[in-house]
């Protein structure tokens, strides 16, 4: 039972944070400044959880060709820029992870 009111109690949170938001920005005028700013805020997050994942190994850096999810990441960026299609950059980044780890392991 306390997982069912964990998991009611998260989705109300979550609905009550993200209405006020967007009750605020349809009621009141934000300024340019903010709403330019805002613009960077998801990038920023994504930043924050992916780059670790990719560089840290056993609680250190690891900037090595044995580091197989930074080589997938970077196969990733790849794909994002040269084709702009999040769908495929998940799946090339995904594709080269397995391959590298079937192919080395």
């Amino acid at each position: 039972m306390n997982i069912w009111l964990v998991f009611l109690l998260g989705g109300l949170l979550t609905f009550g944070m993200r209405f006020s938001f967007i009750y605020l920005f349809g009621k009141y005028e934000i300024p340019e400044t903010l709403r330019r700013a805002l613009r960077f805020v998801p990038p920023a997050v994504l930043s924050a959880i992916v780059v670790p994942e990719l560089l840290i190994q056993s609680d250190r850096l690891a900037l090595s060709l044995t580091n197989f999810r930074l080589l997938a990441g970077v196969v990733a960026v790849l794909v994002a820029w040269k084709t702009r299609n999040t769908l495929l950059t998940i799946l090339a980044g995904m594709a080269a992870l397995l391959a590298l780890q079937i192919l080395f392991r």
